[in-house]
């Protein structure tokens, strides 16, 4: 793998700010994303438009194997200003750099060194840092299918895979009550406020009841489910009973069974005060990446990590979701985590260290050769 020429690629993507509220920012990087891909694949990719969002795939006969990643990054427009492009002491800086454009730089020139792309799919979508809202069908569609799926999302602490991850579900708990004067009649009213209390303890509970008392896992584990009310609304004003109110609820489960388990008893709810009743919105969003979806893989590319002189790989199991768990959500064996080494996604400190990406980029290539060989 030519360094420089990786090096050269990095830059041109992490200086195309792709801010994925921007709408025509994420256009622009997906058009600078095609032109690298067609100068290192040899062919131009399909545009799909979404919702207004841009994303890319290329297909190389009936796919076989997936490789998936994004071009949307969390940092606003402008960002370049504060935190530009800087290539020192063997240390990548720059808005997207570690999350994930260099992980699509490592895909390009994977697929670039493999003697045919027959049976390789690579999608590359533009709304991934906001929940994939748009492109969620379109993975699950191009993974439906295929052998494998490799996620370029960046490596966890110290260049380890991602072998497993949280799903995720969110929900909202309206509550309906009835408004009255609260200095003169608050009797005739049913305040939405306190029965949302009730409710907010009731949530509360329902993590002990998924876990059963389980402890949390090791450094290395996902942990337990945990179930937090987040965002709280209601009221109008300070003299009236308030006749409505609402929490947002965050869900992060370790196992799918835990994600069912934590629906039906958020569905389960039920009002304790009179004259009010509730409304549960929501649900899960992306299933868990459990360890058994990845677990050949990860096993594949220890050996090869090792054919080709590598350290010895390290799983990860991490908090947050990526665009894996729909491909594994859908059947798919997918092993996450092949992209950049580094650290600091979404922070001031986000960063790569270049010397890994040679590396990575050979492991990758192994990968889908042995997958499709």
């Amino acid at each position: 793998m030519n360094l420089d020429v990786m090096l050269g690629d990095l830059e041109e993507l992490v200086v195309c700010e792709s801010f994925s509220a921007d709408h025509e920012a994420v256009a622009r990087s997906a058009r600078v994303v095609a032109d690298q891909g067609l100068r290192r694949l040899g062919a131009r990719p399909e545009t799909i438009e979404i919702g207004g969002v841009a994303h890319l795939r290329w297909s190389f006969g009936t796919p076989r194997v997936l490789l998936v990643g994004h071009h949307d990054t969390v940092w606003p427009i402008g960002t370049l200003a504060t935190h530009p492009w800087s290539l020192v002491d063997g240390i990548a800086r720059g808005p997207g750099v570690f999350d994930m454009k260099a992980g699509l730089v490592q895909i390009f020139h994977a697929l670039a060194a493999l003697p045919s792309l027959d049976g390789v799919c690579v999608l590359v979508t533009g709304d991934e840092e906001v929940g994939s809202p748009t492109s969620r069908t379109l993975i699950e569609e191009s993974a439906r299918g295929c052998a494998a799926t490799f996620v370029l999302e960046a490596s966890a602490d110290g260049g380890a895979l991602k072998t497993a991850r949280k799903g995720t579900s969110n929900y909202t708990v309206t509550v309906h009550g009835r408004a009255a004067h609260a200095g003169l009649e608050p009797e005739k009213g049913a305040n939405a406020a306190i029965e949302l209390a009730h409710q907010i303890l009731a949530v509360s509970r329902i993590a002990d009841r998924v876990n059963d008392g389980a402890a949390p896992a090791g450094p290395d584990g996902l942990g337990p489910a945990t179930v937090t009310p987040t965002v709280l609304s209601g009221g109008t004003t300070v003299n009236t009973v308030p006749a409505l109110a609402a929490v947002e609820v965050d869900v992060r489960v370790p196992t799918l069974v835990a994600q069912n388990r934590v629906d039906e008893l958020m569905r389960a709810l039920y009002p304790r005060l009179a004259g009010t009743r509730l409304e549960v919105g929501g649900g899960p969003e992306r299933s868990p990446l459990e360890e058994a979806s990845s677990a050949r893989l990860f096993e594949l590319a220890c050996r090869i990590a090792k054919d080709l002189g590598m350290e010895p790989l390290r799983g990860a199991a991490v908090g947050g979701a990526s665009d894996g768990n729909f491909t594994a959500g859908v059947g798919c064996p997918t092993l996450d985590g092949l992209g950049a080494v580094g650290g600091g996604a979404h922070a001031a400190h986000e960063h790569v260290v270049v010397a890994e990406m040679p590396g990575r980029t050979a492991l990758l290539t192994g990968l889908v050769q042995a997958v499709l060989g």
